[in-house]
């Protein structure tokens, strides 16, 4: 893991020197995504809800890098982790301790979210990966995670609360007041 460390300090410098991007490894290559206002507005009002939750020894992290292997370090918008893993505020942690992860889709990162990341985080064992999806205005929950994927999913347009059964209890999300990006083509 020192080399990953390494990658990682570095992403970060390239990150601090590209303010407004956020920085990954995908499929062994560099990924730079602007952040768009409804990305954070989308991040923080979700992360808010989950603070108020989850029991103390859970954390939110977010953006924050875990490599999967050498080609694929990613940083969730959202990840659950143990609050003690946190105290340490490394540059990067393992994939093992995420125990629930969200992401945020941008135009950008439509395959990365939706086709990509369902693969590692479900080979890793995470129960539950929820996708927030203000191009569409809508989430998608996957769950019941095999080494090709999750077997489970389910569409939910934004506006009535989405609960989720995890196995750190049910989590509620409230999606009436998540984002929608009006110029983006809805999608059913």
């Amino acid at each position: 893991m020192p080399g990953l460390d390494r990658l990682h300090s570095q992403l970060s410098k390239l990150e601090d020197m590209s303010p407004g991007y956020l920085t990954e490894i995908v499929e062994g290559s560099i990924v730079m995504n602007p952040v768009r206002p409804f990305h954070g507005t989308t991040i923080r009002r979700v992360s808010t809800g989950l603070e108020t939750q989850l029991a103390p020894v859970w954390e939110v992290a977010s953006d924050v890098a875990f490599p999967f292997d050498d080609a694929n370090g990613f940083c969730p918008d959202i990840a659950v982790i143990p609050a003690e893993a946190e105290d340490e505020n490394r540059g990067a942690y393992s994939p093992d301790l995420i125990e629930f992860v969200a992401e945020v889709v941008s135009p950008e990162s439509v395959r990365r979210v939706y086709e990509i990341k369902p693969r590692w985080y479900a080979s890793r064992g995470i129960a539950n990966y929820l996708i927030l999806d203000p191009l569409k205005g809508h989430a998608v929950t996957m769950w019941n995670p095999g080494p090709d994927g999750y077997r489970g999913r389910d569409t939910v347009a934004y506006g009535p609360d989405l609960t989720v059964d995890s196995p750190l209890g049910k989590l509620t999300i409230r999606t009436a007041h998540l984002p929608i990006d009006r110029k983006a083509r809805p999608q059913p």
